[in-house]
């Protein structure tokens, strides 16, 4: 491990470091970048406070910090500034650019390069830079016995969402976590993640809009038989621009019926159960409480 700087003895005030809030334009502190880094790199950085002293008017502290294998101290009047100087001790280590803000594993663009091995990482470091919401990660099935236990994970990023199945917790949201990389980079066209989020659909604009699906939905009935309200709910999603996305629920009711969740990409998010005689029957079920549920919220003032 290489050191710098000031060092004694690690008291027991140690703490995962936290990202300081985004400041407008893109200028980061030390301390945000060197936390970006670990988390691509899934070694986050640990600060300690080694040292206080100084009278009240005039405090010193020392902190040190600690991430891949190389630590680091700093000195300042206060704890913030003493943390500041030694993440800019250990970026220049590392070799990162505290100025530009680039960080090993990423373009220096306008994307984010992928990577394979840490893709719960990539995502978490994607969206502090994006200043997007950060990854969910939602438990949907958990099933079999004790010692062979099957988890499924959902992954939700702003508007979209996939799922990953595994034998532990981990597991499945490291698969979740894959997937959705992999969308990122089909909806970007290439590794380098480009993608952006289209805005949030709020009830508030929905209830608002005069657009012809939404006018039919607010007259019509729900209740004409053989309808594919899967469409329907598609024609209404592509008209107002939130997504939809279906999860097939691998246990069945106790009635032995398909069941399925459909989740609507609105703020907030709008999650429907749907049960049928097979997954297609399902999903029309499912689409038919969203959108009986749009209705509601659409007429309602």
């Amino acid at each position: 491990m290489s050191e710098q700087g000031y060092q004694s003895p690690a008291t027991s005030d140690r703490r995962l470091s936290t990202p300081e809030p985004q400041r407008m334009g893109s200028w980061k502190t030390p301390i945000q970048i060197l936390y970006e880094y670990g988390v691509v790199s899934g070694d986050l950085p640990v600060f300690v406070m080694e040292k206080a002293e100084g009278e009240a008017h005039q405090p010193s502290f020392v902190f040190s910090v600690t991430i891949g294998g190389v630590k680091c101290t700093g000195q300042g009047p206060s704890k913030k500034a003493a943390k500041q100087q030694a993440a800019e001790a250990a970026l220049k280590i590392l070799n990162i650019d505290s100025e530009s803000g680039a960080v090993p594993g990423r373009s220096n663009t306008n994307g984010i390069i992928a990577e394979p091995n840490n893709p719960v990482g990539l995502l978490q470091a994607l969206a502090l830079q994006r200043r997007w919401h950060v990854p969910e990660y939602i438990i949907l099935t958990e099933s079999g016995p004790p010692h062979r236990k099957e988890f499924t994970i959902i992954c939700r990023l702003e508007s979209l969402t996939e799922q990953g199945v595994g034998n532990t917790k981990k597991a499945a949201k490291k698969e979740a976590a894959e997937k959705m990389v992999a969308k990122l980079q089909r909806l970007s066209g290439s590794p380098e993640i480009t993608w952006t989020p289209n805005p949030s659909v709020c009830f508030e604009n929905i209830r608002n809009s005069s657009a012809e699906k939404i006018s039919l939905l607010r007259r019509n009935p729900l209740s004409i038989p053989n309808t594919d309200y899967i469409q329907m709910l598609l024609d209404l999603s592509k008209e107002q621009g939130f997504e939809v996305t279906y999860f097939d629920i691998d246990e069945l009711t106790v009635n032995g019926q398909y069941q399925c969740l459909a989740e609507l990409s609105t703020n907030p998010v709008t999650v429907c159960h749907g049960t049928g005689i097979s997954c297609s029957n399902a999903h029309n079920d499912a689409a038919h409480s969203a959108l009986q549920y749009m209705k509601i919220m659409a007429s309602s003032k």
